[in-house]
């Protein structure tokens, strides 16, 4: 009989006990239904909507990740991290980025159902379009929905169910269609900003892997401006949606779907340019990141790569389509 062979197995590093994953949950709550209570204020109440709550959980949220991630990198530079633990951070990273596959997924899937089930059932189409003669007579359906079923029936006191506030249709669209020459539509130099950007995280990780570290520190920065520029000029087509376009959150349906999308689309290049501009720094100030070495980099570059592939859907199916 043969001897067995014995396979010796890497230490895996187990951290002490942390409360981070039930502050940042705090966190988490807190922004989520400060935003939910202040956008019912806008739409519903009286005086000005308050965003205090909102501020103060995402402040403990971004508190939270400084300091969980500052004691990851710290692990990582002590060399506790193995070769498994760095296999589940590749894991945990492809968990995260699916789940925010899944939630544009649901804003996508609002999307389809209002354009292609509800809102020609609205105007009478279809099996489902049966009543509209007696809740919605004259209105008619068309994308973008420049009126709303409470407009065609003469407004808010005229409606035969449930009153969910008062719409006001937008002026202009968002779309192609609406703009007096290419130049001046901002969605297009938006997603040749984020193309552009993609192809420069991808020039600095080629640089990182060659060992150049002063291109990478080139074209990682060249992609954070970028991630800034484009945040500039969405804010300044949320200024024209309001101030020009007559299109808010009280728009109906197209308004709710354009913000909802467009906002969060938004709020996640904050997140990655943020996410890059601290890899940048750490570059820059504590020379981190080596060939070999570097999935702090590596890890905001994937969800960079995933923002700029959410936007192309956007720029498909919100302005053009």
């Amino acid at each position: 009989m043969s001897e067995q062979a014995t396979t010796a197995h890497e230490k895996y590093y187990v951290p002490e006990k942390s409360s981070m994953a039930v502050l940042a949950t705090i966190g988490l709550i807190m922004s989520t239904f400060g935003a939910a209570t202040a956008m019912n204020q806008a739409t519903f109440g009286d005086g000005e909507p308050s965003y205090t709550l909102m501020y103060v959980g995402l402040f403990v949220f971004a508190a939270v990740l400084f300091s969980w991630f500052r004691t990851t990198i710290r692990e990582n530079i002590a060399g506790l991290n193995s070769a498994q633990l760095k296999k589940s951070y590749v894991i945990g990273m492809f968990w995260f980025i699916f789940s925010e596959v899944m939630f544009f997924a649901a804003f996508f899937g609002a999307l389809f159902y209002v354009r292609t089930l509800a809102g020609p059932w609205l105007a009478g189409e279809g099996e489902g379009g049966a009543m509209n003669h007696l809740l919605w007579p004259g209105f008619e359906f068309s994308w973008p929905m420049m009126q709303t079923p409470q407009e065609a029936v003469g407004g808010v006191t005229n409606q035969l169910i449930a009153n969910m506030g008062t719409f006001t249709s937008a002026e202009k669209s968002m779309a192609f269609s609406e703009v007096g020459a290419w130049y001046q539509w901002l969605p297009l130099w938006n997603t040749i900003i984020l193309l552009t950007s993609s192809g420069t995280v991808h020039i600095a990780h080629e640089g990182l892997l060659s060992g150049n570290k002063k291109r990478f520190n080139l074209w990682l920065g060249i992609t954070v401006a970028l991630g800034v520029v484009f945040i500039g000029l969405q804010i300044l087509e949320y200024y024209e949606a309001y101030a020009h376009y007559g299109l808010t959150l009280n728009s109906g349906i197209y308004g709710s779907t354009f913000f909802m999308l467009t906002g969060f689309h938004g709020f996640h290049v904050a997140m990655g340019t943020v996410m890059l501009g601290i890899q940048l720094i750490r570059s820059l100030k504590a020379g981190h990141f080596t060939s070999d070495d570097h999935f702090g980099f590596e890890a905001s570059s994937w969800y960079w790569h995933f923002v700029d592939v959410v936007w192309v859907g956007l720029f498909l199916f919100v302005y053009i389509l």
